[in-house]
């Protein structure tokens, strides 16, 4: 690859296991959780916290994330379509229109993972989620875990931003083709839908009709009406990481974690500052802001959370 008019056509499905796809997203989510775990053994080595309570914390946290992320997407950005489709919201699954046969048993639905995941539900649920673990091991306190927390979610952030990077989802508004980092996403379903893709190619499979536009010149003309766009995941995934080597040195070099708060609240307004931020150059993703105007669905949700990270940063509080 190089700088200067990218175009971005990664098989985002490294294999299959039977009908099962595995893909970078679902790598990089595995990889996110992983690191987490590491770093919060670490943390807990240092603070003489045992194993057997970093793994509860870990289970509470998995459940938390995946459950709140799910639901957020659902209920923040398109619950006009999962209020009629409910069995697919806990179910990683998609009508078809192919009447291709889920698991061979059941007629009109394809299983396609978890395509419809938002961070700010993941925060709402791993606030839940620790809240919850908390009630059963009350020697913890929330913020001190929440001080510690925030260091490996940085990274995950990084992580999953990089898996939407490439799933070629959550991309950048129109730019010119002469901007540094301009990148065309064959992918982009709004750009090119996979039915068009597949017709004008007349190709068995999406990823052989991607490929047949991108590399055939008889398809020349359709490569040329994708736009290039804004990789505003990368944008959102290369802050992230910056903010993960911040708290990680704050942490273990300075005596912010003893100020109870603190890290959580730095964390929170650097985070969604950043997400506040890149929506600007960011292609809408739906949800309620054709009712409010003016800012996107995501700069709506992150403000709240800027204000209390805010509020945990400035408050007056007795260092631990």
């Amino acid at each position: 690859m190089h700088f200067l008019g990218i175009i971005w056509n990664p098989n985002e499905t490294l294999f299959n296991i039977g009908f099962i796809q595995i893909k970078y997203y679902n790598l990089l989510w595995i990889t996110a959780f992983a690191l987490g775990w590491f770093i919060m053994k670490r943390i807990f080595t240092n603070e003489k916290k045992s194993v057997e309570q970093l793994d509860s914390l870990f289970i509470y946290t998995v459940l938390g994330t995946m459950l709140g992320a799910r639901l957020g997407h659902v209920f923040f950005y398109d619950w006009a379509y999962y209020s009629n489709h409910l069995a697919e919201i806990l179910l990683p699954v998609r009508e078809s229109e192919s009447g291709s046969l889920l698991f061979g048993l059941i007629n009109g639905y394809e299983f396609t993972g978890f395509t419809g995941l938002a961070s700010h539900g993941a925060t709402l649920g791993i606030i839940v989620g620790t809240y919850l673990y908390t009630r059963k091991f009350p020697e913890f306190s929330m913020l001190w875990i929440f001080d510690r927390m925030v260091i490996p979610v940085a990274i995950g952030c990084f992580c999953v931003r990089l898996g939407n990077f490439f799933n070629s989802e959550i991309n950048g508004k129109i730019v010119d083709e002469n901007f540094i980092f301009a990148t065309k996403f064959i992918r982009d379903s709004d750009d090119l839908h996979p039915s068009k893709a597949l017709g004008i190619t007349q190709e068995k499979t999406l990823n052989a009709a991607y490929a047949a536009i991108e590399n055939n010149p008889q398809f020349s003309e359709y490569l040329a009406e994708i736009p290039y766009r804004h990789p505003a995941q990368l944008y959102e995934g290369i802050c992230y990481l910056f903010i993960f080597i911040l708290l990680y040195f704050l942490y273990w070099k300075t005596d912010k974690k003893n100020k109870p708060g603190y890290l959580f609240g730095l964390f929170f307004v650097l985070l969604w500052s950043v997400r506040f931020f890149v929506e600007f150059v960011k292609k809408s993703q739906g949800g309620f802001e054709d009712t409010l105007g003016i800012l996107s669905t995501g700069q709506w949700l992150s403000i709240p959370f800027i204000l209390i990270g805010l509020f945990f940063m400035f408050r007056k509080t007795k260092t631990a």
